[in-house]
């Protein structure tokens, strides 16, 4: 909390010493002191550049109150003009020229924003595809990009110059070097103004922009049969990624619809189709009608716009099965199926009572875990390794123990690297650790750095070797380091769930101090876990335990496997595909 303040404040203050600069100069400008317009102007000028480059939040604030950018610059023009009129002795035409040059600036640049955002529309950014030949596309003209990017109320900028013409022209007593950078700006802002006006000219009858007609004709052609949908932004593209590769798998015609620019950059390499639509009217005027099963990975709001495709069915999949809230939101009423891993998704449900039929739950298993090594399958030659994956700190600022991070993170990771004989560790945070709670964003740097000190890669891209690794990009992905594991340590999530699937041993963290019993019944995944208190007294014990091969888990993680994944004869890749295809029949 203290942390959020002081950040609070800084923004604050930030802000307020770069309107007291403007004001400074207003008051230099009315007076005539000139030393005084100096000074503030050029703290002006360096202030505006720096809240820009390292204080965002800063210009937010300052948007909040109504202070734009835009009415900054307009004080920095008015403070100059003010200056040279206090200063210099003018006549009547002078004046008039000393008052038309800069406001010239504007007019143009307000004309050129609005032919700017015109040509805009002519060519909109309406769809974003992947692994799809749309042919060839016919687009109205648009402007060069440097003169795209200026137009509007970034030409204005050009009047910078007239800070340091004014102080000389004050000094002189001369109007010349003012109007001479006047000059200079108008010219300047002319030039780009014309660009833009006959862009917007050559472009005159351009028809609707090409994308969306273009999409829905390879819609028409493809006739996809199942869509995998995400509208989340990118920090949760990791939801949609777990499921590309079953996707894929699958006999039907398959495509990924998008609806975040972001998100679309950020998700995974796949083979499938991708079309990202981000407006919602533009994507409700998709016909979809041929899609016949639409999987959804996360709850969010704008799911409403493929709910609305009354001939298909539409199904939660969600992005992994776990004890938490999440998995049983009670949003999922809305959709027609709910597909859960095994027996425990559903008894999952029926617990919360959120009004999720039974009827409507499927189990499938969870075909994500294919490559997933099952016990005994793990290479010997590598080091006895332990792997840390922590769950983020969660939605709930009142919730200490959504996460073991904060609480006991440090010291379970300082255990490992001082265990002797040596052992390798892998941490792999949760990708969105550390977004919502600062706290757990510095335990995190203390973890890494820890790391780095013990030698270990602090940014591994790669399993290989035997050095301690850190691991929180997309690659290596969390498979990939289940088949490098011989312990796991993690909390309550989809995490333990899917790493029952290997059938090692698994420690889930207990920081809020519940007594064993009462952990096990309220948390059924972690019936087969070793459990790890706050004050992570037992992990000594229980990574000699496990290093020794001597584990009397071994046979309650059978059990819970099938409880919690389905059958374990059961291919979760053929109950997938089965059910789609009821789906699409």
């Amino acid at each position: 909390m203290f942390g959020t303040l002081t950040g609070r404040l800084g923004v604050a203050a930030h802000s307020a010493l770069l309107v007291l600069a403007y004001l400074v100069m207003l008051v230099g400008g009315v007076f005539g002191w000139v030393g005084l317009f100096a000074v503030a102007g050029l703290a002006a000028i360096i202030g505006e550049f720096a809240v820009a480059r390292w204080s965002p939040p800063s210009q937010l604030l300052l948007e909040k109150v109504g202070l734009h950018w835009s009415y900054r610059q307009l004080t920095r023009d008015l403070a100059a003009v003010l200056l040279v009129v206090a200063e210099v002795r003018l006549s009547g035409g002078e004046l008039t020229v000393l008052l038309v040059l800069p406001a010239a600036v504007w007019v143009v640049s307000v004309f050129a924003g609005a032919l700017s955002t015109m040509i805009e529309r002519r060519n909109p950014l309406s769809a974003m595809v992947r692994n799809i030949d749309l042919g060839p596309l016919s687009s109205a003209p648009t402007p060069p990009a440097w003169a795209a990017a200026v137009a509007g109320d970034r030409m204005p900028l050009l009047n910078l110059l007239l800070v340091p013409a004014a102080v000389a022209a004050a000094v002189r007593h001369d109007p010349t070097p003012f109007f001479v950078a006047a000059a200079v700006s108008v010219v300047a802002t002319g030039v780009v103004g014309a660009i833009i006006a006959l862009t917007w000219l050559r472009g005159r009858g351009a028809g609707q922009g090409p994308l969306l007609p273009a999409v829905q004709r390879w819609l028409d052609s493809y006739r996809p049969e199942v869509a995998l949908y995400f509208a989340g932004p990118a920090k949760d593209v990791y939801q949609a990624n777990m499921w590309l590769a079953p996707t894929e798998a699958l006999r039907q015609r398959a495509v990924v619809l998008m609806r975040s620019r972001e998100a679309f950059l950020e998700l995974a390499d796949t083979r499938l189709p991708v079309i990202c639509v981000p407006a919602g009217v533009d994507f409700m005027n998709l016909d979809l009608g041929g899609v016949r099963a639409a999987l959804y990975a996360a709850n969010v709001g704008a799911n409403i716009h493929m709910l609305r495709e009354p001939g298909t069915k539409h199904v939660f999949v969600g992005h992994g099965d776990s004890d938490k809230q999440a998995s049983v939101n009670p949003y999922s009423k809305v959709y027609d199926e709910v597909w859960v891993a095994g027996l425990a998704g559903r008894e999952r449900y029926a617990r919360a009572g959120v009004g999720v039929l039974d009827s409507d739950i499927v189990e499938i298993g969870r075909p994500q875990l294919a490559g997933v090594h099952t016990f005994g399958a793990e290479s010997v030659d590598r080091p006895f390794t332990v792997l840390y994956a922590p769950t983020w700190e969660g939605w709930l600022d009142d919730d200490p123990y959504h996460t073991s991070l904060v609480l006991m993170g440090e010291r379970i990771v300082k255990h490992l690297l001082a265990t002797n004989p040596r052992l390798r560790l892998i941490y792999k945070p949760h990708p969105l650790t550390g977004s919502r709670s600062k706290a757990a964003r510095a335990v995190h740097e203390r973890i890494v750095a820890a790391i780095r000190a013990a030698g270990g890669n602090p940014d591994a891209s790669s399993l290989d070797g035997t050095a301690h690794l850190v691991v929180t990009g997309r690659t290596p992905g969390l498979f990939d380091c289940f088949n490098q594991t011989d312990l796991l340590i993690s909390d309550v999530s989809s995490v333990v769930s899917d790493f029952v699937q290997s059938q090692r041993p698994y420690v889930v963290a207990n920081p809020a101090g519940l007594s064993e019993d009462d952990f096990r019944r309220e948390y059924p995944t972690a019936r087969a876990a070793y459990l790890l208190s706050k004050d992570c007294g037992e992990l000594e014990k229980i990574v000699t335990v496990t290093r020794a091969g001597d584990d009397p888990m071994t046979e309650a993680r059978r059990d819970l496997k099938t409880y919690l994944l389905g059958p374990a004869e059961a291919n979760p890749m053929d109950r997938f595909q089965e059910e789609i295809s009821r789906l699409c029949r």
